[in-house]
């Protein structure tokens, strides 16, 4: 397995940041492993993730990392900008690439807002240790931030008369949808009451999420045992705490 034209060193057991890169890969049908997946005697697992960190001339500090030949290197909406534009999933004029990178480093910044909703003092503590803290940066987090975000891509999506408010850019798919679809999903996971109050709001993100569902490569994925489950380890946790309160309780 590890012959495959490109190996993702992510941490098994989380969908994480990993996901965004494993959803470009399995949309552009590339020949891909991701390694931590694999068994440790197949030289994967969290070892062969932790052993890539720091290794060559430069070193990546954190996963997801790519290796592509010879070339190493990271940072998850880098890799969705690379892999988007090598295979296609952007148009070829440089205003759009541009634009792909913007809208993907937006839902970077919104999945780091969404890890500060629940480690808002400390990476390193535990949850526990900081649920006050979180119940504050939460409330903030689903009050203001989510809608904000996401009125923002519906806004963009609206803007797009080209594709009839169905696509973020041009008048076809392109790679930061993928990465808007799974920002949906995390939320909805981590926050479900919240977003069944906010999802009336941006009825055309809501539109886009289930069109990327249903992308025979996507849906494939989603089926099969290599697509994780969302988890209270990784990125968006789901703590009834930190939600909305249900109201039908």
């Amino acid at each position: 397995m590890r012959d495959a034209k490109f190996e993702l060193y992510y941490w098994p057991g989380i969908p994480g940041r990993g996901e965004f890169v494993r959803l470009v890969l399995e949309e552009a049908g590339a020949d891909w492993v991701d390694v931590g997946l694999l068994p440790e005697s197949k030289g994967g697992g969290g070892r062969a993730v932790m052993e890539m960190l720091g290794r060559g001339p430069v070193p990546a500090y954190a996963p997801p990392v790519l290796k592509v030949g010879d070339v190493v290197f990271s940072q998850a909406a880098n890799i969705c900008s690379y892999l988007g534009e090598r295979f296609g999933l952007v148009p070829t004029d440089e205003a759009a690439r541009l634009h792909a990178r913007q809208f993907q480093l937006t839902v970077a910044d919104v999945v780091a807002e969404a890890h500060d909703a629940h480690h808002p003092i400390a990476a390193m503590k535990y949850y526990e240790e900081q649920k006050d803290a979180a119940k504050a940066r939460a409330e903030d987090f689903r009050a203001q931030r989510i809608p904000k975000y996401l009125g923002h891509f519906e806004r963009v999506l609206q803007a797009n008369a080209r594709a009839r408010g169905e696509h973020l850019l041009g008048g076809d798919f392109t790679y930061p949808e993928l990465a808007l679809y799974q920002l949906v999903e995390g939320l909805l996971y981590a926050f479900p009451n919240a977003m069944r109050r906010i999802a009336p709001q941006v009825p055309g993100v809501m539109a886009l999420r289930q069109r990327v569902a249903e992308r025979p490569r996507i849906a494939a994925y989603k089926r099969s045992p290599r697509a994780q489950p969302f988890n209270t380890q990784g990125i968006f946790r789901h703590y009834p705490e930190l939600d909305d309160p249900n109201a039908t309780r």
